[in-house]
């Protein structure tokens, strides 16, 4: 077997694709979503390499577009659970023991396949699957998940080049980080594809081994990147995805003794569950279990009387409604000064009111639907709450229908009370909530964001006064795990800005960093002694 210290690939951040009128990626795009729509999928799970039918079959419709079938998923059950863990557990000794060199080449590869080949048929997945538009696909399904996979395998490289620095003479000090022992289960969640790649691929680069559940409103483009893995390399029973229902997963996966960890992106809620429940069972594991999780998000703008009104604007339309508000980044609340609220709402209604609203495959539309008819209904009743309330005002939007698809009208709240119910709660949709305060408040305000939420995700500041910029940065420190100065709370990108939050937003362990990948090996200092001593005997002893 050939040895060697091997350099990889220097990453680079994937170049986005414009998709403007006339352009070659634009009509590829556009052939890839009609044939996406032209045929009825028959989506397998896939477990030890194999593909599995079971004909309990769920339908998969796209959100914009809910009359029109885009195929069927096989749903599993507690056995196929079983299945899945059984399967990663006989495929672990072989991965662990490959080079890592090997694994770093597989998930190249993966990343060559998406960047290339498999570019616009991903895209239009995530497009049809998960209602989003060319651009918002683009950032997502090609160049997010394309990024994990280059700047995760070099992360890789660099935590096994991470060697004690001192071995005194004759004595050599080395640190080998091992895989987990067990198998990991990956929960993905439905807003972002490169989410659902990352969770489970980013946990096997190191060398263990993965059962992944996605959302059921992420499984289109989910079983894709399945088979881009199986293409990429990836060994049977590395990788198992399995479609089952949420709490007989988790009833098979958090008693079962080789339980060693969870990558999961989703709800606090379900994430405060899911820590109890490992909680309840750790005597029944080998080890301790890795948990590691980026939950929800409260996140705001706060705009300082210095605030550059037009560069705010933008921010906070863009930063609120792209992909209908629905990351857990997005920005919900914004504060704003009495002295520019005029000109500031004046700005937010025209561009607000510019945007066009419907499917995805009509480019022109800025918004789309959102992810399902549960989601829909939740930030229907929020509205007509907010419509009803005397301390909340409707100002912008606040229309919906979901005849076609699930389609709420970006809507702008105005709080008259600084606790209004839709400054403090997570709606996960393109809901935004201003509330108005005095410009002499401004210590106060940034003490009232700081307050307000469960959550730390994301946050930002616009102001020119870098005296205020100073001091929000501080006084907020603990607020947002992702800060932004003048520039919308939302975008972060690998190998840039590091992504994770505390608090109730998560365990910030920055998925996009070596902070993540850390949290899936477990180190083994190893110490050799080349001439050990053979009298117990110290100088000190002597008379």
């Amino acid at each position: 077997m050939l040895k060697g210290f091997f350099s990889v690939p220097t990453p680079l951040n994937e170049p986005v694709y414009s998709y403007a009128p006339g352009s070659k990626e634009r009509a590829l795009l556009q052939e890839a979503l009609r044939s996406a729509r032209s045929q009825e999928a028959d989506i397998p799970m896939f477990i030890g390499g194999q593909e599995i039918r079971t004909g309990n079959k769920g339908e998969l419709r796209p959100p914009h577009d809910h009359k029109h079938l885009l195929g069927y998923y096989h749903k599993g059950d507690k056995n196929h659970v079983t299945d899945a863990i059984e399967a990663a557990l006989a495929a672990k000794k072989d991965w662990e023991d490959l080079p890592w060199e090997h694994r770093a080449a597989i998930f190249l590869k993966t990343a060559d396949l998406i960047a290339g080949k498999y570019r616009y048929k991903l895209n239009a997945a995530t497009m049809l699957g998960q209602s989003k538009n060319a651009y918002q696909a683009e950032i997502d399904s090609a160049c997010e998940i394309v990024d994990f996979l280059r700047f995760n395998v070099k992360y890789m490289s660099e935590i096994y080049a991470q060697q004690p620095p001192i071995s005194p003479d004759g004595v050599w000090n080395r640190v080998e980080q091992r895989p987990l022992e067990g198998f990991v289960f990956a929960l993905t969640p439905f807003n972002f594809t490169a989410i659902a790649g990352n969770l489970p691929s980013c946990v096997a680069m190191m060398g263990n081994v993965v059962v992944w559940k996605p959302a059921d409103t992420q499984i289109y483009a989910a079983h894709l990147l399945m088979e881009i893995f199986h293409e990429a390399g990836v060994p049977a029973g590395v990788i198992n995805l399995i479609y089952a229902h949420g709490p007989d997963v988790g009833e098979v996966v958090f008693n079962h003794p080789d339980f060693a960890g969870i990558h999961f992106t989703g709800s606090t809620a379900v994430f405060q569950e899911i820590w109890k429940t490992i909680g309840n069972n750790i005597h029944k594991y080998k080890s301790y279990p890795r948990i590691v999780g980026e939950t929800g998000g409260k996140d705001f703008i706060l705009l300082h009387p210095s605030a550059d009104v037009k560069a705010a604007n933008t921010a906070i339309v863009r930063g609120a409604f792209e992909y209908q508000g629905q990351k857990c980044s997005a920005a919900s609340r914004v504060y704003v000064p009495k002295s520019l609220w005029p000109a500031l709402r004046e700005l937010m209604t025209k561009d607000i009111d510019s945007f066009k609203v419907g499917p995805t495959e009509d480019f022109s539309n800025f918004v789309n639907a959102v992810i399902d008819e549960k989601s829909f209904d939740k930030l229907a009743r929020y509205i007509d709450q907010a419509k009803a309330d005397e301390d909340a005002e409707v100002i912008i939007g606040g229309d919906y229908d979901k005849s076609v698809g699930y389609f709420i009208k970006p809507t702008v709240i105005l709080a008259k009370k600084a606790d209004y119910v839709t400054m403090r709660e997570e709606l996960f949709g393109p809901v935004l909530t201003v509330f108005v305060y005095d410009d002499e408040k401004w210590e106060e305000t940034l003490k009232l964001i700081d307050e307000t939420s469960i959550y730390a995700l994301t946050g930002s500041v616009i102001a020119q006064d870098r005296y205020a910029i100073a001091q929000a940065a501080d006084a907020l420190k603990n607020a947002a795990g992702n800060f932004y100065i003048n520039d919308k709370c939302t975008g972060a990108v690998v190998g840039q800005q590091p992504f994770g939050g505390a608090r109730g937003s998560g365990t910030n362990d920055k998925a996009g960093s070596m902070i993540n990948l850390l949290r899936w090996v477990s180190p083994r200092t190893i110490k050799e002694t080349f001439n050990p001593p053979t009298d117990y005997r110290y100088p000190f002893l002597e008379e």
